[in-house]
């Protein structure tokens, strides 16, 4: 994984030098979908905490693991402080200067206060992470009142989390756009990680699931729980998805209906069309069966499809941003996010082997292995 990372990404920073713009472009692509299932499985680590649930318990170390690549995702962020020009049109002064809404947002939207902003993200979501794993490290070293800090920091974490999400989507993604905005946004991108995490979480336990230990503890209840999780997911993104298309479509605002306008009146509709079929209809048809759920086997093609999806739709959400006059896809938009995902996974199976497999002190672990005997 970490050579896979290493070249692709190499070949992308050559690449830069040549076409910097598309390079960035394939870049963003790929940090927002890897960006998304860290703080993703961030988000459904504090859940479990303040939820219960066999569920999380026995997934809880895929979680944590995943929840601690956030540092290198702060490294990654660092090429978006050179290339912000080839991305945001409020990068640059002139722009600026000459056009009423940017004027407006000018003191909002300027560099340093994007990447300060980002600084501060990162720093909430690293803090989370950091102090999740380490108060779950030494509830299994024997100390057990470190459960009711998980819980009481869980509540808060949340908070954050909403809303950090939906500041950073608002500068990362939505500005690229000048005049786009939508109320929807961030609750997009909050049910879009949470499905991409739960999507990950699952191919992960079903390969564990495969080899001892875990062969022994994850049981088909376990994963009929996080099939069933997961289909709330589905149904939760597409909810958000409508509701953003129905509220632009209702009001049919010029500033609004210009970012549907390349995505339907193109053949980037197609691209639309693909995901309502392959994101939507047909996990959510598949999911909807109780055995499917049950079987690991069963559930692994079902979310291997929604995490290509899932890329799809992050090139469906940022591509056409660019005055792509239709369907177009080039190789630096698949590198770029191979590149990030060799280096996350090299971190990520890192993480793994740090902690046992389970929560070995959890009060709820022995709930969790009965749960599994159902």
């Amino acid at each position: 994984m970490l050579i896979i990372g290493i070249l692709l990404l190499a070949a992308c920073l050559v690449a830069a030098f040549f076409a910097p713009s598309a390079a960035l472009h394939g870049y963003l692509i790929g940090f927002l979908l890897w960006w998304g299932l860290a703080l993703g499985s961030l988000a459904l680590l504090m859940t479990q905490y303040l939820t219960g649930g066999a569920w999380g318990v026995v997934t809880r170390r895929i979680f944590e693991a995943a929840a601690n690549t956030l540092p290198l995702l702060a490294l990654l962020f660092v090429p978006f402080a050179f290339g912000l020009g080839s991305l945001y049109d409020w990068a640059h002064p002139d722009l600026v200067h000459s056009d009423r809404l940017l004027a407006h947002r000018s003191p909002y939207m300027t560099p340093v206060w994007f990447l300060v902003r980002a600084v501060i993200f990162f720093a909430i979501w690293i803090a989370l992470s950091r102090f999740l794993t380490r108060w779950s490290r030494e509830q299994d070293e024997g100390l057990p009142e470190r459960g009711h800090l998980l819980e009481k920091l869980s509540a808060p974490g949340l908070i954050l989390y909403v809303f950090t999400v939906t500041f950073a989507s608002v500068d990362w993604a939505e500005s690229l756009r000048t005049e786009w905005y939508s109320t929807m946004w961030g609750f997009l991108f909050v049910a879009s990680q949470g499905l991409t995490a739960l999507s990950f979480v699952i191919a992960t336990a079903a390969l564990l699931g495969r080899r001892e230990p875990m062969r022994r503890i994850l049981r088909p209840s376990h994963f009929h729980d996080l099939g069933k999780l997961l289909l709330m997911a589905v149904m939760l993104w597409a909810y958000f998805a409508f509701s953003q298309l129905l509220i632009v479509w209702s009001g049919d605002l010029t500033h609004e209906i210009s970012w549907y306008l390349p995505r339907f009146k193109t053949s980037w509709g197609w691209v639309g069309v693909a995901l309502i079929l392959f994101e939507f209809v047909l996990p959510f048809l598949l999911l909807l069966s109780a055995p499917l759920k049950r079987s690991s086997k069963l559930l692994l093609p079902v979310v291997a499809l929604i995490m290509a999806m899932r890329f799809v739709d992050f090139v469906w959400l940022v591509l056409p941003s660019f005055g792509h006059p239709g369907f177009h896809i080039g190789w630096l938009d698949f590198a770029a996010p191979l590149g990030i995902g060799g280096l996350w996974l090299w971190v990520f199976l890192g993480e793994l082997p740090k902690r046992p497999l389970l929560p070995l002190n959890s009060p709820y672990l022995e709930d969790a292995l009965a749960h599994g005997e159902d």
